[in-house]
């Protein structure tokens, strides 16, 4: 979601709709549409929130966000998530929602097997994978996992992780048995104010 405020709005405009935005948000989260929201990393000037929301569909996500206040500036960029077979699901206790401490991370992992792979290293690779993110899921350190659309020739997954530092990431993806054939994009997250998943402050 990327917000630009038209030049020339006052900074009381911007405080009301601000404000509105984040009573609506808490309303949003109660009928469990607005699940998370976060800050990813931003230039000087820059307004961007990732979000993650639930819906019946697609036409119900449009009616969900053209409701929110700030929409009037605003523009969304949509990603349709699928399950994933290895996703760890919703936390089962405390514990495992509070897990370790640290960052949060959005990771795209992208995985092209060349042609020729043969099937018994394939199988291998993902029976292994299957392991080693129900492991992190344990820890605490993988939140969930998704499936993007894909291709043919490439599987797309969005992931949610924690860890200490880009370090700590890196280490636990590099560990991953389908490492040789991904490609990874990582953004690192930071709290957003509305977040449901942390609090129900105004934004």
């Amino acid at each position: 979601m990327t917000t630009h405020v038209p030049a020339g709005t006052t900074d009381e405009a911007v405080a009301d709709v601000r404000a509105r935005e984040g009573a609506h948000t808490r309303e949003l989260a109660e009928q469990g549409h607005v699940l998370r929201l976060w800050r990813p990393p931003l230039a000087p000037g820059e307004w961007r929130t990732l979000g993650l929301f639930a819906a019946a569909d697609g036409n119900e996500l449009e009616r969900v966000l053209a409701s929110m206040p700030l929409r009037v500036w605003r523009t969304d960029e949509v990603t349709a998530l699928g399950p994933h077979p290895n996703d760890p699901g919703a936390p089962r206790d405390r514990a495992a929602r509070e897990g370790p401490t640290g960052t949060e991370y959005l990771t795209v992992f992208t995985v092209v097997f060349p042609d020729g792979t043969p099937d018994e290293v394939v199988e291998e690779a993902t029976r292994g994978e299957a392991r080693s993110t129900h492991q992190l899921g344990e820890q605490g350190h993988l939140i969930r996992l998704w499936a993007l659309p894909s291709d043919q020739d490439a599987l797309h997954t969005l992931g949610l992780w924690r860890a200490e530092d880009d370090a700590q990431l890196t280490r636990m993806l590099e560990a991953l048995p389908l490492d040789p054939w991904m490609t990874v994009q990582t953004t690192p997250l930071t709290p957003h104010p509305s977040d449901p998943g942390v609090n129900t402050s105004s934004n």
